[in-house]
């Protein structure tokens, strides 16, 4: 089959748990709220930047699911033992 089962398989687990963890860090977004104190502010914008970090770990491991779902459609196997040169 040209198809490789297991580069398909930890593709789509990667690309499935990437759209979750983005849907989840998008409901999960911090806001503010006017007369906010200083330290408030600070951990505001703390909270925001590790949420821009999260969804940029999401979208790393939905780019890197996608790339191992092409690779699938790619990859050979090498019959056992023979030089293929």
């Amino acid at each position: 089959m040209i198809i490789e089962k297991r580069l398909l398989a930890g593709g789509v687990a990667l690309l499935v748990s990437g759209f979750v963890l983005s849907a989840i860090i998008a409901l999960d977004t911090p806001t503010g709220q006017s007369g906010m104190t200083e330290d408030e502010i600070l951990d505001l914008m703390e909270t925001q930047r590790q949420n821009d970090d999260m969804g940029i770990l999401a979208g790393i491991l939905v780019g890197v699911g996608f790339l191992l779902i092409l690779i699938s459609f790619g990859a050979r196997r090498r019959s056992g033992g023979r030089n293929t040169m």
